[in-house]
């Protein structure tokens, strides 16, 4: 199974809006075949992996990391072919989140006589995530990534940025583009930065596949000369109807897409409205690489899923040096963000900590802490 997982992160980000899958066929100890979900339209994992196996298939065994798919969709259902073809076992590691599949497919296997297991691997269910909310809520799944300094900087007081952390982590942030569906910026990042915003190989070319620009503008002041109206793939400004009619039609004179959403109470674009927007056109992963404001907006309303947050090694100081989430923010500690199923990892000289966003207040309710505790935390306080 761990061998079908390596296969499905192999091709994660290409396959979208579909899910990234590995499939392995095993028979008398030996792999007879294997295969990746192609992108969209063309074969899932299972169907490539029958095709390599051909007539040895019957009587093999199916390792695939996701259950297999039932429904009639861009192709046939893949469990139609797994019967077909004679297979005797399935193990599969996620169930299938799409409530049209969702342990249907698991239970047509097993009316047809094969023996089907659920046997979970490390790596498999994060596979899934963005899938997973995608298509129960409509909308894309958000991560948040920053870099800031040990004082926790994204910039000098004079707003130099270049560079926060080193080439490694900078490397990490390219397979990140990688493999999402849209980039979110803010319009201060656009005119303070002037950034590409594409996905790059290890020698600095841009990729075929390119994820969505996406960039908020309540009042379209992107300049036209921006440079990442040269770049390949598409970008998208999203806006309100307070955008001067004259600076839309400039920018779609760029080919750029104009899209105008509803207005939040802060007279900014709402997000909830734009990340529906977003996936109603199939965005499953969105990348938000804004500023501490962008950031802010992002938690402050709840919308943040997961955080990839780079800590470089450096102090850099000052009053006004930004910070990479601002936004209303908390009044009380008891109702921070906390990350839940945290790891890091160094990546050159710089750390990186990835985590899932939940209120605190949620996560020590299921403590059962006394007073004499929240005396003892109180105590470690330095102002």
């Amino acid at each position: 199974m761990q061998r079908a997982v390596e296969l499905a992160q192999e091709v994660v980000g290409s396959t979208s809006p579909n899910p990234a899958v590995g499939a392995v066929l095993v028979k008398d100890g030996v792999e007879i075949g294997t295969g990746t979900t192609q992108p969209p339209g063309q074969d899932h994992a299972e169907i490539v992996a029958l095709k390599q196996a051909s007539d040895q298939a019957r009587g093999a065994t199916l390792y695939t990391t996701l259950e297999p798919c039932c429904t009639w969709g861009r192709t046939p259902p893949c469990t139609k072919a797994i019967i077909t073809a004679g297979i005797t076992e399935v193990h599969y590691a996620v169930i299938d989140p799409n409530p049209d599949v969702s342990g249907k497919g698991r239970d047509e296997l097993a009316a047809a006589g094969i023996v089907v297991v659920e046997e979970e691997s490390e790596g498999a269910r994060e596979l899934y995530e963005a899938f997973a909310k995608q298509i129960t809520t409509g909308t894309p799944f958000v991560t948040v990534k920053y870099a800031m300094t040990l004082d926790g900087k994204i910039a000098t007081h004079t707003g130099d940025s270049k560079w926060v952390t080193g080439p490694e982590a900078r490397g990490f942030v390219q397979q990140m583009r990688r493999v999402c569906d849209a980039i979110l910026v803010g319009v201060n990042t656009a005119l303070t930065d002037d950034p590409y915003l594409t996905a790059r190989d290890d020698d600095g070319t841009p990729l075929e596949r390119q994820p969505l620009r996406v960039v908020l503008d309540s009042v379209c002041h992107t300049p036209v000369k921006s440079v990442m109206f040269n770049q390949p793939g598409s970008t998208l400004i999203a806006t309100t109807q307070a955008a001067p009619d004259e600076r839309v039609l400039a920018l779609e004179q760029t080919g750029a897409e104009v899209v105008v959403l509803p207005a939040g109470e802060d007279r900014r674009v709402d997000l909830r409205a734009l990340l529906s927007h977003l996936g109603s056109r199939g965005v499953v992963n969105l990348l938000v690489e804004g500023g501490g404001s962008v950031h802010g907006a992002f938690f402050d309303m709840g919308l943040v899923d997961k955080v990839y947050a780079f800590v470089a090694p450096v102090i850099v100081g000052g009053e006004t040096s930004l910070s990479p989430v601002e936004g209303s923010g908390i009044v009380m500690m008891a109702d921070a963000w906390t990350l839940t199923g945290t790891r890091t990892e160094q990546i050159g000289p710089d750390w990186l900590i990835i985590g899932y966003p939940t209120r605190k207040s949620s996560v020590m309710d299921s403590f059962d802490t006394d007073d004499e505790a929240d005396n003892e935390t109180d105590d470690l306080e330095i102002e």
